[in-house]
């Protein structure tokens, strides 16, 4: 069993031999290509390879958020129709016990991340299995990018169920490099792991904005810590200016990236000569890809073929999202004259709080059954620390208790809803602001509340 606290050093040769006994396992327990198996559990060096080993055999890996109630996960398992589920220590265990089996040089799939694309019912995002030319093409996207090589040590921040996680741990080992892998973001633990106190010194990390900025908030801070870094590449949530500036200061010219996207697809990438002379920018179309704004603003991108993906199993989302071979997240943006992209906002009914996406209607259809709420709306409130948190308005009915009902509403997000789905804050209002159709402005409420 993996110690919460340890933090595991991962060579490209230890890897490819768990890989392979964790790959048997599948296989021997029935799984075929094509097939989905459940994890559900915090970052670890088995759960990358289980990951990888997987998709090397062409089985899908559901990677699901670890700090999931049960019932919350249960779910979404349900939904995803695994053959396996692995959802503790002893569930990968049993996989490292597994003999060896022949591995593809490559994946052969991505995995299956769920995310409420434009909606709050939460879908996986399926891409099926590649074929050859796909799957060579698919690595290479990421490795020709970012330049993963046999010298590379990359410091694992984010948790695995976080698609860059598993991009680039993954492309960095099937190119010969290292992993350094902390079991959860911690900023000591992160400065000692940059410092090499853990390990070997780390040349390229990932850093969501939430966690960059606790990183450059230590007191101890100086570029003597990052000199190592080649790569620091942030992305997940919108980066304030002065955060992205106070990371310039410290990390080495050139190493400081970013780019956006989302579980569904990649859109662009920013370097930081780019972003210097166009501050706010989040870069220009990523190889291979074109990148388009219509006449309401939303931001549509046509991907290479191997990264076309559709909702599993919802053909009306799928349609959705697609149109004649370009797709869209719902975000809204422009684009310059030289094609550089400026997010204008987030989906209206997304907040992304620590690099997290949180989506409202799933938050509120739990909070409503407490006994006195009339109504609520979650919106998402700007924080330094997280990027945004989670709050919610609430209408409470004739004859309840505004300080019963708010204690019953934060007893109720204990036991039903995950940590970082839980409100951080709660304004109790007598009505809520809508449109001229009924619809809640929830981008009006902060500054109704007086709360911006």
């Amino acid at each position: 069993m993996t110690d919460p606290g340890t933090v595991e050093v991962l060579t490209a040769a230890d890897a490819e031999l768990i890989q392979a006994r964790m790959a048997g396992a599948l296989l021997a327990a029935g799984l075929a290509v094509g097939d989905r198996v459940v994890f559900c559990l915090p970052s670890s060096s088995r759960l990358l390879c289980a990951v990888l080993g997987a998709l090397r055999v062409g089985i899908v890996p559901v990677l699901m958020n670890a700090t999931l109630l049960d019932g919350e996960r249960d779910l979404l398992i349900a939904d995803a129709q695994p053959v396996l589920s692995v959802l503790d220590d002893h569930g990968l265990d049993a996989l490292d016990a597994g003999s060896p089996t022949e591995l593809a040089p490559r994946p052969m799939a991505r995995p299956m991340y769920f995310t409420s694309g434009t909606t709050g019912r939460a879908k996986g995002v399926w891409s099926g299995i590649w074929d050859e030319e796909a799957a060579v093409a698919a690595l290479a996207d990421e490795a020709d990018l970012w330049g993963f090589g046999p010298d590379d040590v990359h410091l694992v921040c984010s948790p695995m169920y976080h698609s860059v996680s598993i991009r680039f741990a993954g492309g960095t080992l099937l190119a010969g490099g290292t992993c350094v892998i902390l079991p959860h973001f911690d900023a000591d633990m992160a400065a000692g792991a940059l410092e090499g106190r853990f390990g070997p010194v780390p040349t390229t990390t990932f850093l969501a904005p939430s966690a960059l900025t606790r990183l450059l908030a230590m007191d101890d801070n100086g570029p003597e810590r990052f000199s190592r870094l080649r790569l620091m590449v942030h992305a997940g949530s919108p980066c304030p200016p002065a955060l992205k500036r106070a990371a310039f200061d410290v990390v080495g010219p050139g190493v400081l990236w970013e780019f956006y996207g989302a579980t569904e697809g990649q859109f662009t990438v920013c370097s930081p000569t780019e972003w210097a002379e166009r501050p706010g920018t989040v870069g220009r179309a990523r190889s291979g890809r074109t990148l388009a704004v219509d006449d309401d603003g939303t931001v549509w991108c046509r991907p290479p073929d191997f990264s076309r993906f559709a909702y599993w199993g919802d053909e009306d989302k799928s349609s959705a999202a697609w149109r004649d071979g370009w797709f869209t997240v719902g975000d809204l943006g422009r684009l310059d004259a030289d094609g550089y992209l400026y997010l204008d906002g987030r989906r209206d009914d997304l907040i992304i709080t620590g690099g997290v996406n949180v989506y409202p209607a799933e938050v509120e259809a739990s909070l409503s059954n407490v006994h006195g709420v009339e109504e609520v709306a979650v919106f998402g409130l700007t924080d330094e620390r997280w990027g945004q948190q989670v709050c919610v308005a609430v209408v409470i009915t004739a004859e309840g208790d505004a300080k019963a009902v708010i204690d019953a509403l934060r007893r109720h997000a204990v036991d039903h809803l995950a940590g970082y789905k839980r409100p951080k804050r709660y304004e109790v209002v007598e009505d809520l602001p809508r449109t001229a159709t009924g619809k809640v402005r929830r981008l009006a409420l902060p500054e109704a509340l007086s709360l911006e």
